[in-house]
């Protein structure tokens, strides 16, 4: 049994990442592709979202430039909007669109937005218990082959359970998170007439790329829990 349950999850794993590696391909096209356009207002990303904070009258959070590609993200314990560089210092739909969504979520923070506040919660339990959660149930299914011990391994399984529930939860609880930070950051473009329609348009999809990536890990990780919550108390039969 075990053999078969490590060998199915290794399939679902595999078909999981396949998925996942064609949305983040299809995401990293889609934003070079939008970064040709060039924003007729000639504001640089670092300029957009210093302008979506003050609009929004956030005066105690920085804007800086940090290294990589697509490494942007709003620090909420240094209250740092952290921009790539490609997105910090160009003039294009790809990086007002990076740059308005990552003060989203500075808003949200601003605004105690409550999936964000429940989200920064999880953090620590969740830094914790998913990369042991899959080595507790994998521990509990070697003990319930034994005889002598096939009860405690079910109880020590479920517990694995338990862990990556926990890592579940967050994956859904990121998703609202993150689709209204686009959600207002789209609304703040478009209402205060930051880009063009065309300049619109590239920025809504480039968004919504990037939120469909969020949306793969949800699904995986639902895959994963209930692949195992079968295997596990499915035994019990």
């Amino acid at each position: 049994m075990m053999m078969t349950g490590h060998m199915g999850y290794y399939i679902l794993i595999g078909a999981i990442a396949l998925v996942s590696s064609l949305v983040s391909g299809q995401l990293k096209r889609k934003f070079a592709h939008y970064s040709k356009i060039q924003l007729r207002n000639g504001l640089t990303g670092r300029e957009i979202a210093e302008k979506m904070l003050a609009d929004h009258g956030i005066t105690d959070v920085e804007v800086i430039s940090t290294a990589g590609q697509l490494t942007d993200h709003y620090n909420p314990v240094n209250k740092t909007v952290n921009l790539s560089e490609v997105v910090y210092n160009k003039a294009n739909a790809s990086a007002a669109a990076v740059a308005a969504h990552e003060v989203g979520h500075a808003v949200q923070h601003a605004t105690a937005y409550s999936y964000l506040t429940m989200r920064s919660k999880l953090v620590p339990i969740v830094q914790v218990t998913s990369k042991m959660s899959q080595w507790v149930i994998f521990g509990g299914i070697a003990l319930m082959a034994s005889q002598a011990m096939g009860a405690m391994g079910q109880y020590v399984a479920i517990a694995g359970l338990v862990m990556m529930g926990a890592a579940t939860l967050f994956s859904f609880i990121t998703l609202p998170v993150e689709y209204d930070a686009s959600n207002r950051a789209l609304a703040w473009l478009k209402n205060k007439n930051m880009v063009s329609q065309e300049e619109y348009k590239g920025s809504e999809d480039a968004l919504k790329w990037a939120a469909r990536t969020y949306l793969v890990a949800a699904i995986g990780a639902l895959a994963s829990l209930l692949y195992w919550a079968l295997q596990i108390l499915g035994s019990r039969d």
